[in-house]
């Protein structure tokens, strides 16, 4: 501090200068609109990521359904047929059976899992699979009660083969089952074009109950 005639005048310390620190409104604004972009930016590569790991999840559960269920099926094929007590080679044939009934429209087994001879169509010595086009799913039918077994299915069909690899209309010939299951995503996918949207999933499967092959020896 100087004093001059008397007054006294406070000195300005070098160096500073009459701004007074802080960013402009201009500077503001700028700032702002570049956070905004970054945070664009960012959103996008995040929305983008979520969508991929939906599909992608999506796509996962279709497999494990589809293979899940083909699982099951072809366990319980490769039972048709079981026949303990041979009652389709002895002299009557009134109680002859056969293991896999050709079926364009449905896929029925039957095994003698109790050994008495008889096939109890109440219980899972008789088994029919079944696709509900309407549900889009396959069913499992025992008895008069049939339940939902595989959902989310976009088609669900068979082949009956014979002893030679070829397809055969008659079901004391079956020695094979080609199995397909086609499953659909639950949720159509709006990035995806084809199939309406639904993305799918094809497994087969050929089965060779080995207790058909001693049917009629």
């Amino acid at each position: 501090m100087e004093e001059l005639g008397g007054k006294k005048r406070l000195r300005r310390l070098p160096g500073l200068t009459g701004r007074r620190g802080g960013f402009s409104l201009i500077e503001l604004m700028v700032a702002m609109a570049v956070s905004l972009v970054v945070l664009g930016a960012m959103y996008s590569v995040f929305i983008g990521q979520n969508r991929t790991f939906i599909n992608q999840e999506s796509i996962v559960d279709v497999q494990q359904s589809v293979r899940a269920g083909m699982d099951m099926i072809v366990r319980e094929v490769g039972m048709a047929g079981y026949d303990p007590v041979r009652v389709n080679v002895d002299s009557n044939t009134a109680n002859n059976f056969n293991g896999v009934t050709v079926n364009a429209l449905q896929l029925q087994i039957k095994a003698d899992l109790n050994g008495d001879g008889v096939i109890d169509t109440s219980n899972e010595e008789t088994i029919v699979y079944a696709f509900d086009a309407t549900n889009k799913r396959i069913t499992r039918t025992i008895g008069s009660d049939t339940q939902p077994f595989v959902e989310n299915v976009e088609s669900f069909t068979f082949a009956y083969v014979d002893g030679d690899g070829n397809v055969t209309a008659t079901s004391a010939n079956v020695r094979r089952i080609r199995i397909t299951i086609t499953g659909r995503t639950a949720k159509p996918d709006p990035n995806y074009s084809d199939n309406s949207g639904y993305r799918t999933y094809t497994l087969t499967s050929v089965v060779a109950p080995r207790n058909l092959d001693y049917v009629g020896n």
